[in-house]
């Protein structure tokens, strides 16, 4: 499932028409990047992608002032039948993606293993911080949220919350994680 494909096409599908900058700033006003993994940048690509795949389609061209033409899109039938499908898989498909912090956990350096803490609690400390910027976020946005997006924005918050819950399992368990890399080192070394 595609949430750039999703953010385009659904916003031409409820707004219409519109150019490339209209649909960035659309983007910027809901600060996307911030609770999608939407790169605003990314936006003007995905929209030629689309419009050569025919699922939106350039209605016509214009010009505003001194600024340079600009080419105004719409979604296509095709689009509008391809939408059905994306919101369908978004709604139906789980993902969580491997974070690499998982692979690096299981190949720590035996050399440096008394870094560990001090390498988990900093960990911590910035999940710590960016669930305190997430939250504040959230409720400066909360006034004007549909129910649903209430919903969308609250679940990064409850993602880092269970993020930080699981950082801090693994911190108790520390003095275990490097007691046993040690016994592992012991017996590689006599291998």
């Amino acid at each position: 499932m595609s949430s750039i494909r999703l953010f385009i096409l659904g916003t031409f599908a409820q707004h219409g028409e519109m150019h490339g900058h209209q649909l960035r700033l659309l983007a910027e006003e809901e600060h996307v990047s911030l609770w999608t993994d939407i790169s605003v940048g990314s936006l003007y690509g995905a929209m030629k992608r689309l419009a050569g795949e025919g699922l939106i389609d350039v209605v016509r061209v214009e010009r505003e002032g001194n600024f340079p033409e600009r080419q105004v899109y719409a979604i296509s039938q095709a689009g509008r039948r391809a939408l059905v499908t994306i919101r369908h898989d978004g709604l139906s498909q789980f993902t969580i993606k491997p974070d690499p912090f998982d692979l690096a956990l299981t190949r720590l350096d035996p050399e440096r293993l008394d870094e560990l803490p001090e390498v988990m609690e900093h960990r911590l400390a910035l999940l710590q911080l960016q669930l305190i910027e997430v939250s504040r976020l959230n409720a400066r946005a909360l006034p004007y949220l549909s129910v649903a997006e209430k919903f969308a924005l609250n679940h990064r918050e409850h993602r880092l919350a269970a993020e930080i819950a699981w950082h801090e399992e693994l911190i108790s368990e520390i003095p275990a994680i490097v007691a046993d890399e040690a016994a592992r080192r012991k017996v590689d070394a006599h291998v």
